[in-house]
């Protein structure tokens, strides 16, 4: 009997230590994963990795978009016109490896250009087919003094295109990520390329990074 106690004694020993143990394992492995997250302004430069980030999207914008305004052909259209030269925004192609979201950079671009107030931009694709069908439907449902009407478009006088590059190269304990982007502006009327702009980004990353 003594030793059938003792047997059921130390049974419940084990069975609390395995339980303590248990506890004290997860209460550390939810210590080790806690995290914390905090706000960022928009404009601080987080660098993760050597990816394309925010950042590049912003900076190749702004820094692209005023060379642009710094050529012939603008000082031309300000002489020759009045108001603002109309631009459409036509294919600019991600040719890298990795996702890049071309629409955010696209954004970027006209942001930077109607902060300035110099180009005025009409829109392109599903964006110009989707605001069609909006006047199609005025047409057919709105009162009459509110409908948009037709054949009213301001057409683009110039369209600006381009494409995104990448090349990298890695040794194993370090990496270079290059990238290039490249834009051209074309006159519509005479099929001149009025401007032509390129910039180049090249980041280093040591092993942990990628």
């Amino acid at each position: 009997m003594h030793t059938t106690q003792i047997a059921q004694q130390h049974t419940a020993w084990v069975t609390r230590s395995l339980k303590s143990f248990f506890i004290l394992s997860i209460a550390v492995l939810l210590t080790a994963c806690s995290g914390s997250v905090k706000r960022l302004d928009i404009n601080d430069d987080v660098m993760l990795s050597d990816r394309w980030n925010d950042t590049d999207s912003r900076l190749v914008a702004e820094e692209m978009m005023s060379d642009m305004l710094t050529f012939p052909w603008f000082r031309d259209y300000n002489f020759s016109n009045k108001g603002n030269p109309t631009v459409i925004v036509q294919t600019i192609r991600n040719r890298t490896s990795e996702h890049i979201p071309v629409d955010t950079f696209v954004n970027d671009i006209k942001r930077s250009l109607l902060r300035a107030g110099k180009v005025d931009f009409v829109v392109s694709g599903a964006e110009r087919d989707d605001i069609r069908s909006e006047r199609e439907e005025q047409a057919l449902n709105a009162a009459p003094d509110t409908v948009a009407q037709f054949g009213l478009e301001q057409g683009a006088g110039f369209a600006l295109s381009g494409s995104i590059n990448s090349i990298v190269d890695s040794n194993g304990d370090q990496r270079v990520s290059f990238y290039q982007v490249d834009l051209k502006l074309i006159d519509m009327t005479t099929n001149r390329e009025v401007w032509n702009g390129q910039k180049k980004i090249k980041k280093l990353a040591d092993k942990g990074f990628f």
